[in-house]
C-alpha cells in the first residue's frame, strides 16, 4: 500500500485527486502502478485503478489478471469496481472509504449485484488514515 500512497502523493502534486493504485502479480512483483490522471489526459476514465489495470493487462498480454492483487488508496468508484471485476482481480485492498462516490461498500456495491460475474476478496481500511489525510489535505487546499 505504501507504493499506492506514493502514487497518490504524486497525483496530488500534479493537481489530480490524490488516488494511487498498484497491481501485484501472483509472484509478489509489482505488475503496474498509477495515480489519477483525469485532468492531465482529459479523460474521465483515467482513474488510478483503470490506468494500473490497463498497464498490468498490457504487460500480461491478457485482459484478465487472475491471482493478481490490487491495492488502491481510496474505495473504487462503480466504474473502477466494474473494471476490477472484468479483469478478474483476485484480491482488492483499499484504504479510505468513499461515502460519496464509492462503489464497493458504499453506493452501487458493484460486487454484490447478481450481474457481477466476478467479485474479488475485499479488504478495506488498509492505511486508511494516511489515504484519508492525503485527500483531506488536498481538498482543504482547494477550498481554502
Amino acid at each position: 500500500m505504501e507504493i499506492a500512497l506514493d502514487e497518490a502523493r504524486a497525483a496530488g502534486d500534479r493537481g489530480e485527486v490524490p488516488v494511487g493504485a498498484v497491481v501485484v502479480a501472483p509472484d509478489g512483483t509489482v505488475a503496474a502502478r498509477a495515480g489519477n490522471r483525469t485532468r492531465e489526459l482529459c479523460d474521465p476514465t483515467a482513474h488510478a485503478e483503470v490506468l494500473a489495470l490497463r498497464a498490468a493487462c498490457a504487460a500480461a498480454g491478457s485482459e484478465r489478471l487472475p491471482g493478481h492483487d490490487l491495492y488502491v488508496t481510496l474505495e473504487p468508484c462503480p466504474m473502477c469496481a466494474a473494471a476490477i471485476s472484468f479483469a478478474r482481480i483476485g484480491r482488492l485492498y483499499y484504504g479510505a472509504a468513499d461515502p460519496k462516490s464509492g462503489g464497493v461498500a458504499q453506493g452501487a456495491r458493484v460486487f454484490a449485484h447478481p450481474q457481477c460475474h466476478h467479485a474479488p476478496e475485499v479488504y478495506d481500511g488498509i492505511a486508511g488514515a494516511a489515504a484519508e489525510a492525503l485527500l483531506k489535505t488536498f481538498f482543504a487546499g482547494r477550498r481554502g
